[in-house]
């Protein structure tokens, strides 16, 4: 069997569509259709129906998920099985922007210059989708910020670094009650749809704090700057340090406690690319150990 027909079935699967599917294989629709067909003949079942412009895996397709993607993992794993001395393969990647900005150029030099034959692709978003994406198999890991819920007990989750929450204001603010300032001044709020977000909606709501809000973002540093030109305060995780220097922005501790912000490699347990996903966290908790040593 062409392990391709496989690999374009996975993509209708993963994108939800043909289309999409051709545009992330950089293929013609009509190659992913013929070859879709070509697997439906093969395997002698049906694997797609039509309602109108949209197309769905039937019942059979769903059952073969889970073995297609062990047989191309198995696959693409071959070349570090076959020589344990140098790991050698590809790994997916999800990161936030932030990290990705920040830690990931660190981390893909030491694993660089440990394994080189390792290929690595990135692909940046929300904690929130990475776990779906991980446990599906579309992401090999990620690094993501630890859930409010139990994940289930096929992933793997291993704690890199902890942010504490904090508040920010411009520093003519300095010496004022950071309450009083949250109800005074305008409020530019993190994503709430995040869950650092939530994490920090749930701060405000369980101290009773009226808001005045003004913007809402999904950028640490975007708030950081509109901060430094006093359009308002907002919470926001320890990561804002990285910027304080070119800013007149100061930080100021929660009164009530708060939760921190938990980031962590997250993984199937059950990946075939464990070996290089391995070699990946190895490669983070080095860095993230040497930056918290100073």
């Amino acid at each position: 069997m062409n392990t391709k027909l496989l690999t374009t079935l996975l993509a209708v699967h993963r994108y939800g569509s043909m289309a999409e599917a051709a545009r992330r294989l950089n293929v013609t629709h009509g190659a992913v259709a013929q070859q879709i067909r070509a697997l439906e003949a093969e395997l002698n079942i049906s694997l797609v129906r039509r309602a109108g412009k949209a197309v769905h895996l039937t019942q059979a397709a769903h059952r073969i998920l889970d073995a297609s993607e062990k047989i191309l993992g198995d696959i693409s794993a071959l070349p570090a099985l076959a020589n344990t001395n140098e790991l050698r393969g590809e790994l997916n990647l999800g990161s936030g922007n932030t990290v990705l900005a920040g830690k990931i150029p660190d981390i893909l030099e030491v694993l660089a210059a440990r394994y080189p034959e390792i290929r690595v692709s990135i692909m940046s978003g929300q904690s929130s989708e990475f776990h779906t994406q991980v446990e599906r198999g579309a992401l090999d890991a990620a690094i993501a910020l630890e859930p409010s819920f139990t994940p289930s007990k096929t992933m793997g989750w291993h704690l890199l670094s902890e942010e504490p929450f904090v508040m920010i204001a411009s520093r003519r603010h300095e010496g004022t009650d950071p309450h009083l300032l949250l109800e005074r001044e305008p409020f530019i709020r993190y994503h709430r749809e995040s869950w650092a977000g939530q994490q920090i909606d749930s701060y405000l709501r369980q101290n009773n704090i009226a808001l005045r809000e003004r913007f809402e973002l999904a950028s640490t540093e975007a708030i950081t700057r509109l901060v430094d030109k006093n359009l308002g305060v907002a919470i926001v995780s320890s990561v804002w340090e990285q910027w304080r220097a070119s800013t007149d922005v100061i930080s100021m501790p929660l009164k009530a406690p708060c939760k921190p912000r938990r980031f962590g490699l997250i993984w199937l347990r059950s990946s075939p690319r464990l070996q290089l996903i391995e070699a990946f966290l190895d490669a983070a908790i080095w860095v993230y150990q040497r930056d918290a040593s100073g």
